[in-house]
C-alpha cells in the first residue's frame, strides 16, 4: 500500500488498507464495492485517533486488545484510514505479525509498504534495515503491528524505529493485554468489548440487507439470532452470511434461531459452536473449499488466480459444460465472500478480487473440521513419529516445518493425495527421491518454498499430479514432461531457462508460471494454455498461434525488433508484451534522448480486456488499431511503449475502456477529448517529464473517478489545477486527484491545504 497524506481531510475520500478487513460484494457480475460495515465502532476510532495524533512528541505505542472476533483490525483499520490520521502522518505502513513469523518477513513487508518502488525480495537483511530505517529516520510515522501475541515479537520489531521526538506513532492489535503493557507500561490500551444486543441487531439488519429496513416478520427470530451471538461481531457477521442464502419465511429464520447455541461467553472455544453453523449450512460442493482454508498458516493471503487453480487441482470445482473451471472457481470463491467466510484482501481498481484470507477463528474451524474428517492434517512441529499418518490416513498435508528428507523412513502413504510446505528454507536442500516414493499418488505438491539443490527424478514418477509448484536455481526439468495429468506448473527461478521440446505432451496443462524468462521451444503440437508469463519464443520467425491457439493470459518477451501478429489469438483477454530488444543503428529509426529505435508495428485480437505494453516502440499512429478494439477495458502503455512528441487521438473512441496508464514516455503533447474515452474511471501517469499538459477536455469525462499522477512534471500539476477548478465551477467536486510524491518534498505539500487532493508517499 502507499502511505499517503490528504490534503482537505473534511472531502478527501480515503483509501481501503488491504488489513484483513472484508467489504460486502454485490451479486455476481457486478463491480462496485459497497463500503465496510461497522457498527459500535465509531467511539473507538474517535479516541484511538485522538491519542494517535495528540502532541506528545515522544514516539508512543497506542494498542488495541482484546478476543478473537471483536473487531481489532476493523477498528485498526479504520483509524489507519481516517482522513485525518492519512494528513497527519508522513509515512503510514501496516504489518500482520501473527501467532508464527519470521523476522525477515515482516522487514519485507514494512519496506515494500513504505517502499513501493524498492524490489525487497533479493535483499539482504542488512539491507532492508538500512533501507527501512532510511524511509522513517526524520519522518513522522505510523506503523501497525496487528495481530501480535508474544512480548518476543514485539521486543523484535521495535528495534527498527526510531524515536526522533517528532510524534511517531505505533498502534498494535492483540489479544494479550501483557503484550500491550510490555510494549508501553502505563501506556494507553483500549479494551473493545462486546456488542450490545442493540448494536448486534443493527450489524445484522445491514450485513443481510445492505441496510436498516428488515421485513417486520422476520424482526423476532432476527433479534434472536443476534442476542445469542452476545455481542462478538465476528459471529453476527457469519450468521448474516447464513440468513443471507436462506429463505426468507418466519420459518426458516426460527428454525436456525433454535440452532444457534446461546452459551457464546468470553470464551474461543464456545465460540465456535455458532460458528460452525455457518459451515453446516454450505452446500456440499463449497465445503471442501471452505476447509482447505485452514490448511494454510495464520493470516496467509491468498492469490485468487492461485487457490482456485488449486481447488481445480484438488478437484473441488465442478464442471457444468458451460463455463471453464476458473470461471466455476471464481464463483465458488465469490460464494463464501457473500456468506461473510472469506476476508477480501485486495482489490482490482474495477472492485475484482486479487486476494483474501480468512478469519483465525475460522480458520481454526477450518481445521478442527478438517483435521476430524482425516481433510487433511496441519504438521506444526517436526515428526519423527508417522504412526498417526499410518491411523488416520490424512488425503492431505500441510505443513510449515522443514522436513527431514534425507533421514525419511521408506513408508508408503498412497492415501496422501496433496503436500504442501510452507517453511522456508533459504539454503539449498536436497531431497532423495525415497521421499516421494512414500506418496505415490500425490495430485498437488507444492515446494515453492523450498529452494531445490537438484530436482528429484522420483517426482518425475508422480504421474497423478496435477499441481506442480517448486524452486529451481536451475531451470526446468524434462522430467516433468512426463507428468501428463498436470494442469498447473509454477516454477520460481531467477534464471532464464528453455522449456524441453516435448513440452507439448503436458495435453493437460493450462497454467505455466514463472518469474524468470522461459524460452519456449518449436512445438511438435499447439498447446492447451491458457496463461503462460515471461515467455519469448525460441525460434523468432515461429507464431504465437502455433504455440498456444487458447491462450488467454499471455505475458511475453520479444528479443527482436519485428512486427507481432496477436490478431489470430482469438481468445486473448490479458496481454502483457514487453520488448527488450537492443537498439539498431539501421533502416527505419525513430529518435529519443540519445537512444535509437526501429519503428515496429502490432496487431491485435478483438478478445482483449486488458492490454500492457512496454518497449515496443510503436508509432502513435498505431493507437488507432488499440483505440478500436471493441472490448478493451484496461491499457497502460509503459517505458517508450509509443514513440513520438505527439499523440492525437482524433475522433476514435475507446469503447469501453476504465483504466489508463501512460508511464515512463518521451510524450511532449496529448490531444484528446472526453468522447475519446466515454467509460474512464482512473487516469494514472507517471515519469511523463515532456508532458506539457493532461488535456482540459479530459476533466468532462462524466465518468472519470480519479486522476493520479507523480511529482515528476510541474506542467502536468498545474494542468490538473486548471481542471480542477473548472470542474469545481461547473459543480463537480466528485473528481478526486492523486498526487505521489517523494518523501524528501514534504514541507512543501504541507501547504497545499486548499486544494481537495490526496497526496501519496
Amino acid at each position: 500500500m502507499y502511505s499517503s497524506r490528504s490534503i482537505d481531510s473534511l472531502r478527501t475520500q480515503t483509501q481501503t488498507v488491504v488489513a484483513g478487513t472484508s467489504c460486502t460484494r454485490k451479486p455476481l457480475g457486478t463491480k462496485k464495492v459497497l463500503e465496510e460495515t461497522i457498527v459500535g465502532l465509531i467511539r473507538d476510532a474517535e479516541l484511538i485517533r485522538d491519542r494517535l495524533v495528540e502532541d506528545q512528541k515522544q514516539l508512543d505505542v497506542v494498542s488495541i486488545v482484546g478476543m478473537g472476533g471483536l473487531g481489532k483490525t476493523t477498528l485498526a483499520t479504520k483509524v489507519f484510514n481516517d482522513p485525518f490520521v492519512v494528513y497527519h502522518f508522513d509515512v503510514r505502513a501496516w504489518i500482520t505479525v501473527s501467532q508464527t513469523y519470521e523476522r525477515r518477513d515482516l522487514l519485507i513487508q514494512l519496506v515494500a509498504s513504505i517502499c513501493p518502488e524498492f524490489d525487497p525480495i533479493n535483499a539482504s537483511d542488512s539491507k532492508l534495515r538500512e533501507k527501512l530505517h532510511k524511509s522513517v529516520m526524520g519522518k513522522r510515522y505510523l506503523i501497525v503491528f496487528d495481530d501480535v501475541w508474544s512480548i518476543q515479537a514485539w521486543d523484535d520489531l521495535k528495534v527498527f524505529f526510531p524515536n526522533d521526538n517528532n510524534g511517531s506513532r505505533i498502534l498494535l492489535t492483540s489479544r494479550l493485554k501483557e503484550v500491550a503493557l510490555h510494549a508501553k507500561l502505563h501506556g494507553f490500551v483500549h479494551q473493545l468489548e462486546f456488542l450490545t444486543d442493540v448494536e448486534s441487531w443493527e450489524l445484522l439488519c445491514k450485513k443481510v440487507f445492505h441496510s436498516d429496513n428488515f421485513p417486520t416478520m422476520l424482526t423476532e427470530p432476527g433479534k434472536e439470532i443476534a442476542k445469542k451471538c452476545h455481542g462478538l461481531p465476528l459471529a453476527v457477521v457469519v450468521m448474516a452470511g447464513v440468513l443471507a442464502k436462506e429463505t426468507r419465511s418466519t420459518y426458516s429464520w426460527e428454525r436456525i434461531a433454535k440452532r444457534v447455541s446461546s452459551s457464546i461467553v468470553n470464551d474461543p472455544n464456545k465460540n465456535m459452536d455458532i460458528l460452525a453453523l455457518s459451515y453446516d449450512h454450505l452446500p456440499p460442493h463449497l465445503r471442501d473449499c471452505f476447509l482447505y482454508l485452514g490448511g494454510f498458516p495464520e493470516d496467509h493471503k491468498f492469490q485468487v488466480r492461485k487457490l482456485i487453480w488449486l481447488w481445480m487441482a484438488e478437484g473441488f470445482v465442478e464442471e457444468d459444460g458451460k463455463r471453464s473451471l476458473e470461471e466455476i472457481g471464481e464463483d465458488y470463491l465469490m460464494e463464501l465472500v457473500d456468506r461473510n467466510l472469506v476476508i477480501v484482501t485486495d482489490r482490482k481498481f474495477n472492485g475484482a478480487i486479487k486476494a483474501c484470507s480468512i478469519h483465525d477463528l475460522l480458520r481454526e474451524l477450518c481445521l478442527e473440521r478438517a483435521t476430524k474428517g482425516n481433510f487433511c492434517v496441519k504438521i506444526s512441529t517436526q515428526m519423527t513419529d508417522f504412526s498417526s499418518l499410518v491411523q488416520h490416513k490424512p488425503r492431505r498435508i500441510f505443513t510449515n516445518q522443514g522436513l527431514k528428507f534425507n533421514c525419511y523412513r521408506h513408508e508408503l502413504f498412497p492415501w496422501v493425495h496433496s503436500l504442501l510446505w510452507f517453511h522456508k528454507n533459504k539454503s539449498l536442500i536436497n531431497i532423495t527421491d525415497q521421499y516421494f516414493h512414500s506418496y505415490p499418488l500425490l495430485m498437488v505438491l507444492d515446494l515453492q518454498k523450498c529452494q531445490l539443490q537438484d530436482f528429484p527424478p522420483a517426482i518425475g514418477l508422480l504421474v497423478h499430479l496435477r499441481y506442480l509448484a517448486f524452486w529451481s536455481t536451475k531451470g526446468f526439468p524434462s522430467s516433468i514432461c512426463n507428468l501428463w495429468s498436470l494442469q498447473t506448473i509454477i516454477l520460481k527461478s531467477s534464471v532464464r531457462f528453455s522449456l524441453p521440446d516435448t513440452i507439448s505432451n503436458l495435453v493437460n496443462l493450462r497454467h505455466l508460471w514463472s518469474d524468470g524468462y522461459i524460452y519456449f521451444p518449436s512445438t511438435r503440437k499447439p498447446m492447451n494454455l491458457q496463461t503462460i508469463s515471461n515467455v519469448s519464443l525460441h525460434n523468432f520467425s515461429e507464431s504465437w498461434e502455433n504455440c498456444f491457439p487458447r491462450i488467454k493470459k499471455l505475458t511475453c518477451t520479444t528479443l527482436t525488433q519485428k512486427n507481432q501478429n496477436f490478431k489470430s489469438l482469438s481468445s486473448l483477454e490479458i496481454l502483457m508484451w514487453i520488448n527488450i530488444a537492443s537498439a539498431r543503428q539501421d533502416g527505419d529509426l525513430v529518435s529519443t534522448t540519445n537512444n535509437l529505435f526501429r519503428k515496429i508495428h502490432a496487431t491485435f485480437p478483438d478478445s482483449l480486456k486488458k492490454l500492457t505494453l512496454s518497449g515496443c516502440c510503436l508509432p502513435w499512429s498505431d493507437m488507432s488499431i488499440v483505440q478500436s478494439l471493441p472490448n478493451l477495458e484496461v491499457l497502460k502503455i509503459l517505458d517508450h511503449a509509443f514513440m513520438g512528441p505527439k499523440w492525437e487521438t482524433d475522433d476514435v473512441p475507446f469503447q469501453q475502456l476504465k483504466y489508463l496508464k501512460l508511464q515512463t514516455l518521451h510524450i511532449e503533447q496529448w490531444e484528446a477529448s472526453s468522447i475519446n474515452f466515454p467509460c474512464l474511471t482512473h487516469l494514472v501517469l507517471g515519469a511523463c517529464r515532456y508532458l506539457e499538459e493532461i488535456p482540459l477536455e479530459i476533466g468532462y469525462i462524466s465518468t472519470l473517478e480519479l486522476i493520479d499522477v507523480d511529482d515528476s512534471n510541474n506542467a502536468i500539476i498545474e494542468s490538473l489545477e486548471e481542471i480542477q477548478e473548472e470542474q469545481q465551477n461547473f459543480g463537480n467536486y466528485g473528481l478526486k486527484i492523486n498526487v505521489r510524491k517523494e518523501l524528501h518534498n514534504l514541507a512543501y505539500y504541507r501547504k497545499l491545504r486548499g486544494l481537495a487532493w490526496i497526496v501519496d508517499w
